[in-house]
């Protein structure tokens, strides 16, 4: 671990934790669990990076870490329960009254997905939704294993594919089975035509705050 030497960056500080918590940002009062922290870890990664405010409660009050051994947590949550391993960089914060805040922060994975080894042996990916970590569909884990996979990903759409988008676009947040009904396509064809759909960011998932629905990219 590097070696960690608080700074006075008080206001910046004071601005981050203004923001509250958001897809890009957590608050972490206490380190207790490392594989819980390798959710967050694993969710800002799949998503678009992110940091842990470690000393901050939910409330945004400052508390201060108690120790480095929350670092040593972070770096284990890292290292042994997100497959591949992250990257995570540290910064030192000193507050007001001499408390500290650490600031673990996470790029986005250059490949995805990073899962966790959860307690049952099973790897979940997980994904930054406003201020959870949520676990990621299987169609969504598998269209970035294809994105990351240049030679298995087509660029050309087939008229089913096309269908699909169409379908999304007037009816937004069905799910595959649904999908696979409205189209009149077995499911299996349907699952490989949204995954390469996903994995071009042709169509993407959404989350109403229930479940994960597919909608058309932006972009399109």
């Amino acid at each position: 671990m590097k070696d960690l030497r608080p700074t006075r960056a008080l206001h910046r500080l004071q601005q981050l934790i203004d923001q509250g918590e958001h897809e890009q940002q957590d608050f972490k009062y206490l380190i207790s669990d490392a594989r819980k922290i390798a959710r967050s870890i694993s969710a800002f990664a799949n998503h678009s990076g992110g940091r842990l405010l470690i000393g901050v409660k939910d409330n945004g009050t400052i508390a201060g870490v108690r120790s480095e051994e929350d670092i040593y947590m972070i770096e284990q949550a890292a290292d042994l329960y997100c497959s591949p391993r992250v990257s995570v960089d540290f910064e030192a914060i000193k507050a007001s009254g001499g408390a500290v805040v650490f600031i673990a922060s996470v790029e986005r994975a250059a490949r995805r997905p990073v899962s966790v080894k959860e307690a049952d042996g099973k790897l979940t990916a997980y994904y930054r939704v406003k201020d959870e970590n949520l676990a990621a569909p299987a169609l969504m884990v598998e269209a970035w294993r294809l994105a990351a996979d240049s030679d298995g990903l087509l660029l050309t759409l087939d008229d089913a594919e096309t269908r699909l988008i169409d379908l999304i676009a007037a009816t937004p947040g069905l799910d595959l089975q649904q999908l696979a009904v409205a189209a009149h396509a077995s499911v299996r064809s349907t699952r490989l035509a949204i995954t390469h759909l996903l994995a071009l960011d042709i169509i993407r998932y959404s989350h109403d705050g229930r479940q994960f629905g597919l909608i058309v990219a932006d972009n399109q």
